[in-house]
């Protein structure tokens, strides 16, 4: 093993529209019933693939007029979702790299919004290529985009190790080859690096503090 591919959202950042919503609704089931039924995943799913968030916007206030107020701001207030980094992940990064393992991100993310995340957390230039699903028009779990991240790069898959929070891609992943692992928590994801021997048994500050 001396690649690993990281997912970013969930992973190594904490997004979640909950972030904003809660500000915008008193009521947690009302949130809830809005996330789940006008500003849903598979909604938003479309923008990571690709469609322009302006398009997106006006066909779904158009649908839901009630809430175009809210559905503008899932884009207006979109910065107010990402919580920031985590840390403990970021951590294992910079271990990795430390360590000379080639590094590369793989994510789901509009090509609109995902400047702003680059700008805003630089140990996102650590990877030494990122590819990002709305800028190809191909989206995880489709095995075209790891495709052409693997060709792109030059990575081998039997050499490689994928991470990432959602099942269906880590098993897209495995399918081709990869050594994928599903991230819940660091903590594991950490045992398990240690496990292929990609890390050290005990993180710096540990060793540090004996």
């Amino acid at each position: 093993m001396d690649t690993v591919i990281f997912d970013i959202g969930g992973v190594l950042i904490d997004w979640n529209p909950r972030h904003l919503y809660r500000q915008l609704f008193d009521d947690e089931p009302a949130m809830e019933r809005f996330l789940s039924e006008v500003c849903d995943s598979q909604w938003n799913e479309q923008q990571d693939a690709g469609r322009p968030w302006d398009e997106a916007i006006r066909l779904r206030s158009a649908e839901f007029p009630e809430h175009a107020a809210l559905i503008a701001a899932y884009r207006m207030r979109w910065d107010e979702m990402l919580r920031g980094p985590v840390h403990d992940s970021v951590a294992i990064v910079d271990e990795l790299r430390a360590r000379g393992v080639r590094l590369y991100a793989l994510t789901n993310w509009s090509q609109e919004t995902f400047p702003l995340a680059f700008e805003r957390y630089p140990f996102l230039r650590a990877f030494e290529g990122i590819v990002v699903s709305g800028q190809e028009r191909l989206i995880k779990p489709d095995p075209a985009i790891f495709h052409l991240l693997l060709h792109r790069y030059g990575i081998h898959p039997e050499r490689a190790v994928f991470i990432d929070d959602a099942t269906r891609n880590v098993d897209a992943a495995a399918k081709l080859g990869m050594y994928a692992l599903r991230f819940r928590d660091p903590v594991a994801l950490r045992t398990e690096l240690v496990a292929l021997g990609l890390l050290d048994a005990a993180a710096p500050e540990a060793r540090q503090h004996g």
